[in-house]
């Protein structure tokens, strides 16, 4: 992998700004003459149009256009690239301990992928799964394949622009564990898509162990996605998620285990899903959508709806009940009982005590039920 030496750094805004103020002809005697010191940028036919249709792509998260302006990894002139190493090498002079940190995860590589790819390894290695395997895992995959390039981009400028405690590229491809387990899954996903299961499995048990984000390789997951924090996501096999999506900590995207085949939810472009909001079943999440923190939603949602759980209008003493008896559920006497129930088989040999438990479980049931019928009769 090619280092970059000091006599190559140029600060982008003025990188930027001598690029475009150069004549067409002075253009074209500059590129002869530093075809070795500076490739790629400066000898660029259509930086002006990246750097027209790039930046507004990120910022504003439109739909990509037809023809994807984003540099691959065998191309310079890659502006979220050139960021990342510039943000490196201003960190490493701000702070020389980590300035063979820096070099090593950033400075030290030629593309995006590559550093990417690095970094990844690095944090999923175990004493049997290294990271020069896994390394090579990533390159093949991210190296040869044009979407991930381009969502790679998407997602960091999408964590940049809707996190607000992410300072800057350099941090969330160093340290962010949700852009770090998104990019591993479109990795498994690539992997699954081809066959390679067992792998793909392999690397969503890592994701799950080492970021405590567990997305089944098999889920499909747009572009521009922002998972803040990632801490608790779980995103289940047949599960769709438009572009632009924030998913904040804890939210589930699961089945409600009753159904086989399509049973996961489906998630619109553009939607907001708060911190711990569980979404169960093959329901629709519509465009633009916002789910408020805590929610569970069993319903379709309607395009540009906020959706708030019903609990708001119960009371506080009405969910602390509700929230000790289905502790109850928990206690293993019980757990074992309703197993028996199930069955049929013993339940008139059920003791009272655990009759009369089930049946309070029951009625907080209908009681629930009963409440939610209520809300939404008023909010039609």
């Amino acid at each position: 992998m090619a280092c970059v030496s000091d006599e190559s750094w140029v600060a982008l805004p003025k990188m930027l700004s001598d690029r475009l103020s150069l004549p067409e002809d002075d253009r074209r005697d500059d590129d002869d003459d530093d075809d070795d010191d500076q490739p790629g940028f400066f000898r660029s036919e259509s930086t002006a149009y990246r750097l027209e249709k790039v930046f507004p792509v990120y910022a504003l998260g439109i739909p990509k256009p037809e023809s994807d302006p984003v540099g691959l990894a065998s191309v310079s002139g890659d502006p979220i690239w050139d960021a990342v190493r510039e943000e490196a090498k201003l960190e490493a002079e701000k702070e020389p301990i980590l300035s063979s940190f820096l070099y090593a995860s950033i400075l030290a590589h030629d593309c995006l992928e590559h550093a990417l790819g690095f970094v990844l390894a690095n944090r999923l290695q175990n004493p049997t799964l290294l990271a020069t395997q896994l390394m090579d895992i990533f390159y093949d995959v991210m190296l040869h394949d044009r979407d991930i390039q381009r969502s790679v981009r998407l997602d960091v400028q999408a964590f940049k622009d809707r996190d607000p405690a992410c300072l800057s590229y350099c941090s969330a491809l160093l340290y962010l564990k949700g852009y770090h387990s998104l990019q591993v899954h479109r990795v498994a996903h690539s992997l699954w898509n081809q066959g390679r299961k067992v792998l793909a499995l392999a690397l969503q048990s890592r994701i799950s162990e080492v970021f405590g984000v567990d997305i089944h390789p098999a889920a499909k997951i747009g572009e521009g996605i922002l998972l803040d924090h990632g801490t608790g996501v779980v995103i289940g096999e047949t599960a769709v998620v438009g572009n632009r999506v924030s998913l904040m900590h804890g939210v589930t995207l699961g089945g409600t285990g009753k159904g086989i085949g399509d049973r996961h939810p489906k998630v619109g472009d553009g939607a907001l899903i708060g911190a711990s909001v569980t979404v169960l079943g093959n329901i629709k999440i519509g465009r633009g959508a916002m789910i408020a923190a805590g929610s569970l939603v069993l319903k379709d949602v309607p395009p540009h709806r906020c959706y708030q759980r019903f609990f708001r209008k119960c009371s506080v003493k009405a969910v602390c009940g509700l929230q000790r008896e289905t502790d109850l559920l928990y206690r293993p006497e019980v757990y074992n009982f309703i197993n028996h129930v199930h069955s049929y088989a013993a339940y008139a040999d059920a003791e009272a005590e655990h009759m009369t438990l089930l049946s309070k479980l029951y009625q907080k049931i209908e009681e629930v039920k009963r409440v939610n019928q209520e809300v939404e009769d008023s909010e039609a």
